[in-house]
């Protein structure tokens, strides 16, 4: 194992990280001669694994026709060409694409498109957002002042703009009253959306932005049925702009290209990343209805926003690459049959483990909330890091998931999230629940 980097400033500064050098399907092999599984797509990104042909042959190709060009001066034909592509698959009145290089930038548009929205329209009282705790939507400031997560956000608290504001996750495993139905808690909790606007003055209120399945900060979580329906009635009773945050669960993670359509909902705006590069070039984006479009084109005429790589034509050609590759492989298929499998998997191994609280998620974006104690859903010690542990036990054994911390307020609970890629087989499902049960083995025994 190598020693801390000499130059490269890591996220963490005395990780020995190993040296990273090649990839093959789902595995990425090492300098060292490791092969490791990648069970969770790094962080939900590598959805078609790490060489896949078609993805890197069209790379090339725009490499050689134009790497570049600044959407100052240009558009370019993979931009047109992805963006046509995706307003004719998004839900109903989305029809624009604005692209950025990352989650982080899309959540940052999002945020300005929906004040700069409303002051063309003269509603200029609006500015302030809505999210939910315990949510994610990025590390930038603006990003991170709308995510809900308190272990992230506490030491920038200072320098988070005052304009946010959240209400209670969608999250039925825990906080659900006893006897409660799925449904009659979904109308509990999207009622706080109403309560907070009222409480703020719809006249002050800008948009609602939520993660139709809540993802690296909750593991996995989804809404329950009925939920974001609610939700969407409350925003137009109140003209205020439903956004989702798509950006690790979206492009057919959860068996769906766009997970809102599992809700069925049409938002105004839709954050998506990850998945859209797969993780072959940096892209992200925001996409809007053509009433929010309008209101801009129709006004002022320019939104007061940019990036130097947005509509990078390289990172648009992968784009498109992958989203071509995944239909005509029919793999977002293959995502709902390979995440049955893996739930089942889950289920049988872990469905009556001590310390396996829930087992939720949708397609191939699956979290194992881990307890103390099954009845009482007590979470693990917070110092012992378990969720840490866990992960270095899959990857002493060649298998890389996803565990995070925090998960019940940012402190306290523990879960690990597994995001496969979407070429997984039948046996390389099987593969990670093995792996994955021994290294659980390996610390809660």
């Amino acid at each position: 194992m190598p020693g801390p980097s000499a130059h490269v400033f890591q996220r963490a500064s005395a990780a020995a990280l190993p040296v990273a050098v090649g990839g093959d399907g789902i595995y990425i092999t090492t300098q060292d001669g490791r092969r490791l599984l990648d069970g969770c797509g790094g962080a939900a990104v590598s959805c078609l694994g790490h060489s896949d042909a078609s993805v890197i042959a069209a790379i090339k190709a725009q490499l050689d026709a134009l790497p570049y060009a600044h959407t100052g001066f240009f558009t370019s034909e993979p931009a047109e060409l992805l963006a046509a592509m995706l307003a004719e698959r998004a839900p109903a009145g989305i029809s624009r694409t604005y692209f950025v290089s990352g989650g982080s930038e899309a959540a940052e548009a999002a945020i300005k498109l929906a004040r700069q929205y409303f002051l063309e329209k003269g509603e200029a009282s609006r500015a302030r957002i809505i999210a939910r705790r315990q949510s994610y939507h990025g590390n930038t400031l603006g990003a991170l002042a709308a995510g809900g997560n308190e272990w992230r956000r506490r030491q920038f608290a200072p320098l988070l703009a005052d304009a946010f504001s959240h209400i209670a996750p969608c999250y039925y495993y825990r906080d659900a009253e006893p006897g409660e139905s799925e449904e009659d808690y979904g109308r509990r909790v999207a009622d706080e959306l109403e309560a907070e606007i009222l409480r703020l003055g719809p006249e002050t209120v800008a948009a609602f932005l939520a993660e139709p399945v809540v993802g690296a900060t909750m593991g996995a979580v989804p809404a329950v049925p009925g939920y974001f329906k609610r939700v969407r009635e409350i925003c137009d009773r109140y003209g205020v702009l439903l956004i989702l945050d798509e950006i690790m669960c979206g492009m057919g993670r959860t068996g769906d290209l766009f997970a809102a359509d599992h809700e069925g909902v049409a938002p105004d705006m839709i954050l998506i990343a990850k998945g859209l590069g797969a993780g072959y070039q940096p892209i992200g984006a925001l996409l809007v209805t053509e009433a929010i479009h309008s209101a801009i084109a129709e006004g002022s005429g320019f939104f007061q926003h940019g990036h130097t790589y947005m509509g990078h034509p390289t990172a648009c050609a992968a784009g498109v690459a992958v989203l071509t590759a995944m239909e005509e492989r029919d793999l977002i298929a293959n995502v709902r049959t390979m995440g049955a499998r893996l739930m089942e998997g889950l289920q049988a191994r872990f469905g009556q483990h001590p310390h396996v609280g829930d087992i939720r998620g949708r397609g191939l974006f699956v979290g194992l909330e881990l307890v103390a104690d099954r009845e009482t859903k007590a979470p693990l010690p917070a110092a012992d890091k378990t969720h840490a542990r866990i992960k270095k036990a899959a990857f002493d054994r060649d298998l890389m998931v996803y565990p995070m911390g925090g998960t019940l307020d940012g402190v306290n609970g523990d879960h690990v999230l597994i995001a496969p890629p979407f070429i997984v087989t039948e046996a390389d499902v099987d593969e990670i629940v093995h792996r994955l049960a021994g290294a659980m083995d390996d610390v809660l025994r």
